[in-house]
């Protein structure tokens, strides 16, 4: 037995056979059944695979603070090295010796631990808090599906910096927890996952090496245990102050961002609407707000309803074909009716955006037929820029929405792939609009596996990925420098500082968990996001849920969103085919004045680039939403509250009451009223 105590955490592996079967935090157990310490994965110069973990090593060398393992099934000289320390916390490296010529490693997991299952109704099992989209708890692995990361990739894998904003997870029983971290200032291509093993779930990083052939490698970061408590917050604090000491190179605080538009910090509302169709797969013929100019009538009216500043935000604007990238330019219509459009909004004090669909190469629209680029790949010899398979050969990729569209993940890190990118946005950055979404289809900002042997890259997934994403959005940053830029998710860690507002999918995760702001925890005072056209809402759209989605996205400090119909009606969400049952428009725009007009008159500072804190628990009652996928219904907090650290150290409670009567709620001992439609700040 090989005994690691750091703090109070007792660590116990079975050397011999590479198993973790005990870890203890204050005398309590936390490991269910044991599992390998680590597993990995080796690919030869065709893209087979060979999986082997420490359980199935032929010799174990043990030393004080390493373990050895050498020889796998074959591999006689292949020897994984894992490296163990602890004080207040336990840390984990590993390097990787020996791997023959004709194969690399692809990637490793590290450390393995298999906890209790995860359910509701059972005292001994746990929750997880998985930084996915804004952020979830996760108290039965079901319901979340699952996505493995393998080429072509989908957007929807459990994968940093996509999907997965940061690199941690942690683990809650009633009375303790496990916080497991990577604490990689590179901010390299991980997974960071969990999933069923053993009548338990296993909880795991992994590190993809970026590795040639016959290359060793070695994590240059650790991995984190370290104990927390039952609150999910605990865990998000250690995370957030090692975020802190280890800044991506051009992230700030918003307070000391000089280059950021006044729009930014006042409290814009953002109208989205398509200009040719209904929904995603409709008959893309122009519509009643085309030409573009259409909208202001309406624009104008919900504008006088609210007091806000208006950022017109267009879905199935491009002259090309809608979400078909990369070639947007010239707008559906031609340039002089955008910009006469752009021009109009602008003399009001408006603002102008666009979405656009990020790094694939559209072969084929489905959306619009005559709209295809066979001849226009082979001419311009696009597949040299394209993501790779593990055998080194261009595919279609998996990450378009095959509804509309299908074609190829381009690859920034290659030359052409990035000459293609260029190509494709450069009119677009010249266009004089506020804001583009230009990574929408691109979760998080992050790019898509290729293992590609002709590229600028190496032909391991790794943490080139993150670096050539963070070149790009740098130039691209400099060719637009008025203009601020997103994707959809939110960004992910290392690029916040390139894409400072983009459409964070907060309602996504209500199926499969309870949604909580984790990051908006992490991260508000770094970036700030938009509530987003709300695409994928699971709510039973006969329920008029949007005042309950407006107040969740204002509570945690990002800019709320309308999604329009042609005909000027609220749409429930984006994409809904239910037009039977729109929001009440007149009860929205008046929460939301109230709302805007309550962040000018003192909840800026806290809304604004303020620090989300602990709080205590808000007693208000709860509401029931059925719906449509994964959980039956969500049971929900009727009040929407979040809480913040106030210029003098003390907390400040924002509460929302998004219903069309008063409501009570109970803080510390004592009782408050939020008034209808509107919200109040609570000092403690």
């Amino acid at each position: 037995m090989y005994t690691v105590f750091a703090g109070n955490m007792e660590l116990n592996i079975d050397a011999m056979k590479g198993t973790v079967f005990s870890l203890k935090i204050k005398g309590k157990e936390l490991c269910f059944a044991p599992c390998p310490i680590f597993a990995a994965r080796l690919r030869d110069e065709a893209g087979e695979c060979h999986c082997f973990d420490s359980t199935e090593a032929m010799s174990v060398t043990v030393n004080d603070g390493e373990i050895s393992y050498k020889g796998f099934g074959g591999f006689d000289a292949l020897c994984v090295t894992v490296f163990i320390t602890g004080e207040s916390k336990i840390g984990w490296r590993a390097r990787v010796d020996g791997v023959p010529s004709t194969y690399a490693l692809e990637w490793i997991e590290l450390p393995r631990i298999c906890m209790p299952r995860l359910t509701d109704n059972d005292p001994q099992g746990g929750k997880i808090l998985f930084p996915l989209d804004e952020g979830i708890i996760v108290s039965d692995e079901s319901l979340l599906p699952r996505y493995e990361a393998e080429f072509p990739m989908s957007g929807s894998c459990f994968i940093f910096p996509n999907k997965i904003s940061a690199q941690f997870l942690s683990y809650h029983f009633n009375d303790i927890g496990l916080y497991v971290g990577a604490h990689d200032p590179k901010r390299g291509f991980k997974g960071v996952d969990y999933y069923p093993y053993s009548g338990g779930v296993v909880m795991t990083m992994r590190i993809y090496s970026g590795v040639g052939y016959g290359e060793n490698y070695e994590t240059e970061f650790p991995v984190v245990w370290q104990e927390c408590t039952n609150d999910w917050k605990s865990a998000a604090e250690i995370y957030r102050a090692w975020f802190e000491e280890n800044l991506p190179e051009n992230v700030r605080p918003l307070k000391e961002n000089r280059s950021l538009p006044q729009w930014y910090k006042e409290n814009p509302l953002i109208v989205t609407y398509p200009v040719r169709g209904v929904h995603d797969m409709d008959k893309m013929e122009p519509n009643a707000l085309f030409p573009y100019t259409n909208a202001l009538p309406i624009l104008e009216r919900i504008k006088s309803a609210t007091g806000a500043r208006i950022m017109a935000l267009l879905m199935h604007w491009e002259g090309t074909a809608p979400w078909a990238p990369p070639y947007v330019w010239p707008p559906f219509g031609g340039e002089d009716l955008f910009n006469e459009f752009r021009d109009a909004l602008h003399k009001k004090g408006d603002l102008l955006g666009v979405y656009c669909s990020g790094f694939g190469y559209t072969k084929q629209s489905t959306l619009i037929e005559s709209y295809n680029c066979e001849e226009q790949i082979k001419r311009d010899n696009v597949l040299l820029g394209v993501c790779h398979s593990p055998q080194n050969k261009p595919e279609l990729g998996k990450t378009c929405c095959p509804y509309q569209r299908y074609g190829y993940d381009l690859c920034p890190a290659s030359h052409k792939g990035r000459e293609l990118l260029d190509e494709g946005y450069l009119p677009l950055f010249k266009s004089g609009i506020d804001y583009a979404q230009i990574l929408d289809q691109n979760h998080g900002g992050g790019q898509y596996m290729c293992y590609a042997r002709d590229h600028s890259h190496p032909p391991m997934p790794g943490e080139w990925m993150t670096t050539s994403m963070q070149a790009l959005l740098k130039e691209w940053n400099s060719l637009a420098p008025n203009m601020l830029f997103g994707c959809e998710s939110a960004a992910a860690e290392p690029f916040i500082g390139n894409l400072l507002m983009s459409d964070n999918r907060f309602e996504l995760n209500y199926p499969y968990g309870t949604v909580v702001p984790l990051y908006a925890y992490l991260y508000h005072e770094y970036v700030r996001n938009f509530m987003g056209n709300q695409c994928g809402c699971p709510f039973d759209t006969k329920l008029d849920t949007l005042r309950y989605r407006l107040s969740y996205s204002f509570s945690i400090g990002d800019i709320m969103t309308l999604t329009l119909a042609p005909s000027g009606e609220l749409m429930t969400h984006w994409s809904t085919r239910d037009f039977d049952n729109p929001p009440n428009m007149e009860k929205a725009l008046l929460l939301i004045k109230n709302l805007l007009e309550f962040y000018e008159n003192g909840a800026k500072k806290y809304l604004y680039a303020g620090k989300m804190c602990a709080s205590s628990h808000i007693e208000c009652g709860t509401i029931e939403i059925p719906m449509n996928r994964g959980k039956e219904k969500a049971v929900l907090p009727r009040l929407l509250s979040s809480c913040w650290e106030a210029e003098n150290g003390k907390k400040a409670y924002i509460v929302v009451n998004p219903e069309d009567k008063a409501l009570e709620f109970s803080l510390e001992g004592e009782k408050y009223t939020v008034p209808p439609l509107n919200a109040i700040t609570v000092l403690k």
